[in-house]
Formats: C-alpha cells, structure tokens, sequence
C-alpha cells in the first residue's frame, strides 16, 4: 500500500483517485514510509504542509476532525486568532462528524483557516489550517455528503505528535520553541525546568553543544539562525549567579533498584539524573579522579570551565547518586561483578585513545610525539606534554586538532601550526572554532599529509610531509585526497601532535562474554532502548556511536534509564508513539531549507562578546562572555515558534 492515491504536500498536486492504476503518481516533496511501526501501516499522513492519502477507506473528514484537534489543543492561546480559531474550526468539524452539520458550516470551515494562517503570530496557527484548506478544496463532495447525509462519521485509528524544526533535529529533543519563549518573557526558571526535563547539565551543553538545532533553524532562511545553544547557557549561568540550584522532585517507579553507571561522562551523568528522578539507587564508577569524561578531559577550561562543569554534576550527586572517582571498571572493579551486585549497568565511557596516523616513526616512543587525546588531556589537569618542545604541528581538521592548536599557545608555544589533509572546507571542525583559531593567528597547512616522524636519538626534531590534491568522492562523500609525486617537504618541529580521530577501549568487557560489537570496536545496542546483546547491559554514548556530539551521548543516557526504569518494573522495552515518529521525521523532513517565509522583519542575531584574540590566546580564561539579561530577551524574541503538527492514520 505504498502508491499514494492522492497528496497535496508542499503544494504539489498528485491525484490518482481516478486513475485506472493508482501506482501512476508520486509526490517528490515527500518521502512516506509505507509503515509506522511493525504491526500498523500508513494509510494517510497529515501535517503542516498538506495531506498525503494511500487509501479510499480513510475519510478525509474524520481525518481533518481529528487533526484539527490536535493542533487546538497545541495552541497556545496567546494569539486570538490561533485560540479561537483552532477552536472553532475543531468544534465545527466534531459536529459535522457526529451528523449535526450544514453547508453553512463547510463554508464557515474554509473562511475561518484562511484568516487563522494568514493572521496567527506562531507556526501552530500559520500551519495548522493549511491541510484543512487543502482537504476543503479537493475533497468539496466528501464535505456535502457529510453535511447532508446526516449520519454519524466512524472515526478512525489515528496517532498525533508535534514537533518543530529544530527540536527534531536536537538528539535529545528539547521543547526548544517554549523554553526559548520563557526567555522572551522572562520567565527564566520555567525555561530551566523545561531544559532539565530531559537535559541535567544545560551550562555544559549550552557551551560546547555542536548545535544541530541552530543547522534547522527556520529563522535562518530570512537572516540569522536563533541563538539556541546560548540561550540555554544564559539561564543555567543567571541562576548560578544568583547561588541558586535545581529543586528536583522524586518520583519513585512502581518498583526500585539499584543500578551502577560505568563512567561519570555526559551519558552516565544524564542516564543517573533520569534513574535517579524514579527513585532508583545510582553507583557512577569514574576511572580519571574528576566527573566529565572526555567533556573534562578533552575540552579546555577557555571553552568549558571546570566550576561549571563540576557544579552540574554535583546537582546530579545532590539527588543520591554516588560516584567513586578513580575507580576503572577493569581495572579496579570487574564488569562482570557488577552485572552480578546490580540491577543494570550502563556502560557510557568515552573514545579517550587517539587512532593512529600510520605513518613512519609514531609507534617507536620518540620523545615530543603526543596524541591529541593525551595532549589535551595532560593540559587540563594543569601539565604542559612537553615543556622541552616550543615549535608543534597538530594533524587534523576535528574539533580535538582545534582545541590542541589553540591550547598550545596557551602553554606558551612559539610557533603552532595545523597540518590537514583536505581544504578548510572539508573539516569537520565546528566552523565557529576554526574561526576562533584563524583569529589566534594558527598557521593552518592545508592539503597536506605526513608521512613520517623525523627524530635524532629518540627525540622529534621535525615532520615529514607531501603536498596533496583532491580526487573524486570517497565513501564521506568528500572529495578523496591523493599526494602529488615529489611534493615532499619537512617542518622544522619538535613536537607532533596527531588528532586524526579517536577511539574507544573496550578491555572492560573482558569479565562477562556474549557482548556484540562492531568492527569500529563500539558496543552493538538497540538504536532505542540501547540494550546490549546481555539483557543486563546499556550503553550509549561514544562507546555506541564513536567519537561523537556530547549531546547525543545525553539523549542516549536519557533513552538507557527509561529502558533500565522498565526491565526494573517488568515492563517490555518497547519502543513509544515518540520513538515511531522521530524515526518518520527522518523522511519526513520537518525543515526545508528552501522554503521562502515571506515577508517577515528581519533582525540579525545577536552575537555573544568575545575577549580580543591577542589576549585570549594566552589565557586560559572562558573566551566567550554570556548574554545580559535584555540581550537574551531581546534574542529570544527572534524566536518564531515554528511548532509542527503531525498525525498518521494507521
């Protein structure tokens, strides 16, 4: 049943329903996947850009009945047109259903969405009636035969969610609209518990989030993306101000355990604040003598400091979670004794090994040659790698090489250069921190690649290197780099950082058996419920993914505790209505962006004050100053709300 039979989505008409062969038509602004879930297929799907049809025996009326309800009760009644339009057009459509309707309300159906999409100050009331409008003009005989029939319509088997651009494309999907809402009218502690109710460490995530949410922000087709990533840090930065702190309540499940976290990372600390919030006894196990993982470990302080790091995460201890610090599961506490003294474990350790370069020269121990992992590492616990070394190249375009780059000035190295192998931009680094490292003056080597460590008596004096140029797209989709015969040079170095990627360790697993992973030697969970091939066994993070965003190690952490919460009680892990929608968005674009919003006053963004480059590239001091108070309110207001209504008929 994946033929559609008709769609209006995106404003492009595909009608088949007089056609002798209904497969004759396709809608190429939408992707629809034939099942919702794996016991119900999608007979129609209907949202905020038209309606999507596969069979004749969905009626377009109860349909449009239903939705419009959904979308009412999303209103947030703060615009008259949107409170009582939403409201009327879902009054008139539940009394043409129940056979009580007449042409005068079919009219008064069509008029009333034209002015709620036309006049309404949000995205609930400019797209919500679109699909109405749509259904009224190519379905008029199945209106008056609903009006003069006088027959009760038989509702249908139907399944609504809302979402919104950018809160589809956050991981651990944050109401983003209402907490940025909040800001606008100053409601700061109601935006913080709107944050917190996924998320526990927003002035963590509000600093070094990569910012997904921002790349699928529909404010940035008319000028500048709404700075989300900064909004969240401004509230979890007010309330430190104001020697305030989180009040969570407890709400114990129906039954309770206990369960031992491996690692005190962004996903265990996330996965123990949600446990926790159920009344369940949390153990965090942390090999390194701080909490943060590799947030702590490969983040400076001039991007993430350490008083806000360790304050979040004692907010969390605050709920009862314990956590024993310098304590490996491996090491000094066997996986599998855990599995045997716990209810669950959650395994959430980081990619804390450097991958290796392969080139000549970086397995020998040469004295000045440092992976990235251990270079940053070493800094943030207050030790220069190698104080002997004054000239570093770092090898690779991630966010690591940047941060080794721009750390190596501020351990006073002279001269600091990065090597990459394709242009700037092919790297993968965050496009704000390579700003700020074009800034600090790093000398950046691009199309360039070692080949092989240059060393008299064990010690680094310089780097071989070739001259490349790009090929045809490798398997990245990036253009593939290949060396120029000849081109070989040497940088005049003593110290060689390679930040080419990383790697996770996963020796713990030695203990217990029957543990699947991946050729990438990372954990094989369920994409949702992150149970392991050991029923006992989660994971999420760096040690499921690979090396990746500190947000989606958060959203996973969240996902293993609802899991866990579940096995405690008894319960199936089965996946939720949210689960199966977040998986439609997929093909389901919620963002276009393409999409034209019209006439709309633009208003740039307002930009966070940095300290000047030739003082921050010394210090080690947080670079980036907060929004005052009328600045966040002022950015908030750039918000526009852009909520989606979705529902599937199964």
């Amino acid at each position: 049943m994946n033929e559609i039979l008709f769609s209006s989505w995106g404003d492009q008409i595909t009608d088949n329903r007089n056609s002798a062969k209904q497969s004759s038509g396709t809608n190429s602004q939408i992707a629809l996947p034939e099942k919702f879930n794996q016991d119900a297929t999608i007979k129609a799907f209907i949202g905020w850009d038209g309606i999507v049809l596969r069979s004749d025996d969905v009626n377009i009326v109860d349909l449009c009945r239903a939705y419009m309800a959904a979308v009412r009760d999303q209103s947030c009644g703060k615009c008259i047109p949107c409170q009582s339009g939403t409201n009327v057009m879902a009054a008139t459509l539940d009394k043409i259903c129940r056979g009580d309707g007449t042409a005068a309300d079919v009219e008064n159906l069509g008029a009333v969405a034209q002015v709620v999409s036309s006049s309404a100050k949000c995205g609930i009331g400019k797209t919500g009636p679109v699909a109405l409008m749509h259904a009224l003009a190519h379905f008029p005989e199945a209106f008056q035969a609903a009006v003069h029939g006088g027959t009760q319509v038989e509702a249908g088997d139907y399944q609504a969610n809302v979402t919104a651009p950018c809160a589809d494309a956050c991981p651990i999907h944050l109401d983003i609209p209402r907490y940025v809402e909040f800001i606008k009218e100053g409601k700061f502690e109601e935006s913080l518990d709107v944050i917190r109710c996924r998320l526990p460490i927003p002035g963590i995530v509000g600093r070094v989030c990569v910012r997904p949410c921002e790349e699928n922000c529909r404010r940035a087709n008319l000028d500048d993306a709404v700075s989300i990533k900064y909004l969240k840090r401004f509230v979890a930065d007010r309330e430190l101000a104001m020697h305030k702190g989180p009040d969570y309540k407890i709400e114990p499940s129906g039954k309770t355990g206990k369960v031992a976290i491996v690692g005190a990372g962004p996903a265990g600390v996330t996965c123990a604040f949600h446990l926790a919030r159920k009344g369940h006894a949390v153990t965090i196990f942390e090999g390194l003598g701080e909490p943060g993982g590799m947030s702590a470990m490969g983040i400076p302080d001039y991007r993430l400091p350490r008083h806000i790091l360790r304050n979040e995460v004692e907010q969390v201890q605050a709920m009862g979670v314990t956590i024993h610090y310098n304590t490996a599961v491996g090491r000094d506490v066997k996986l599998s004794q855990l599995e045997e003294d716990y209810d669950a474990v959650f395994i959430g350790i980081g990619a804390q090994d450097s991958s290796p370069m392969r080139v000549d020269g970086e397995d020998k121990g040469y004295k000045g040659f440092i992976p990235g992992v251990q270079y940053l590492r070493d800094i943030n616990e207050g030790r220069d790698p190698y104080p002997e070394g004054k000239r570093v190249v770092v090898i690779g375009g991630g966010n690591v090489a940047i941060d080794c780059v721009r750390c190596a000035f501020r351990i006073d190295k002279e001269d600091v250069n990065l090597v990459y192998r394709r242009t700037r931009a092919e790297m993968p680094a965050d496009e704000v921190e390579i700003v700020d490292a074009e800034e600090e003056k790093v000398q950046f080597h691009f199309l360039t690649t070692p080949v092989r460590i240059i060393e008299e008596n064990g010690v680094v004096t310089g780097l071989e290197c070739i001259r490349m140029k790009l090929g045809a797209p490798d398997k990245s989709g990036r253009r593939r780099p290949v060396p120029i015969e000849g081109s070989e040079f040497v940088f005049d170095c003593d110290t060689v950082v390679p930040a080419i990627g990383q790697r996770v360790d996963l020796s713990l697993l030695e203990s217990v058996d029957g543990v699947e992973t991946t050729a990438w030697n990372t954990l094989i969970v369920d994409d949702v419920t992150k149970q392991t091939s050991r029923p006992k066994l989660f994971s999420a993070g760096d040690c499921e993914t690979g090396p990746g965003a500190l947000i989606t190690a958060c959203a996973g952490g969240r996902k293993a505790a609802q899991s866990i919460d579940l096995q405690i009680n008894g319960l199936p892990l089965e996946y939720t209505v949210d689960d199966h929608f977040r998986k439609l968005f997929k093909d389901v674009k919620v963002y276009d962006p393409d999409e034209n919003l019209g006439e709309i006053g633009k208003h740039r963004r307002k930009h966070l004050e940095m300290l000047p480059p030739d003082t921050r590239k010394f210090i080690f001091d947080e670079v980036e100053q907060g929004y005052s108070t009328p600045e966040a309110r002022e950015e908030a207001r750039r918000c526009l709300r852009c909520y989606r209504v979705a529902m599937v008929a199964l």
